[in-house]
């Protein structure tokens, strides 16, 4: 996986996610939701056999970047515990 930042701001954040598809793009879209400072999150892929899809985040006082960190943090500690979940149903 690769980021291009196409567009950056004080508080928006606009990257191309290279590699990925709605898969990727839509968990972290709804968990970006979670957080009580972004106001604008959602993502575009024009043809989803040959485009990457492109993030668009907007918040109210936190760096974008920074929403972005932390969402992709909550995914992975979810996805880690769903991993040990999956260990113990043996």
């Amino acid at each position: 996986m690769e980021i291009k930042v196409l567009e950056k701001g004080k508080n928006f954040l606009k990257i191309e996610i290279l590699g990925e598809d709605h898969t990727f793009a839509n968990a972290l879209r709804k968990e970006l939701w979670n957080d009580k400072d972004v106001k604008v999150a959602g993502y575009e892929l024009s043809h989803s056999l040959v485009s990457s899809p492109i993030l668009i985040v907007e918040t109210s006082s936190k760096n974008p970047k920074t929403a972005l960190s932390e969402a992709v943090k909550r995914l992975k500690d979810f996805n880690d515990e769903m991993k040990e979940k999956f260990k113990k149903l043996k």
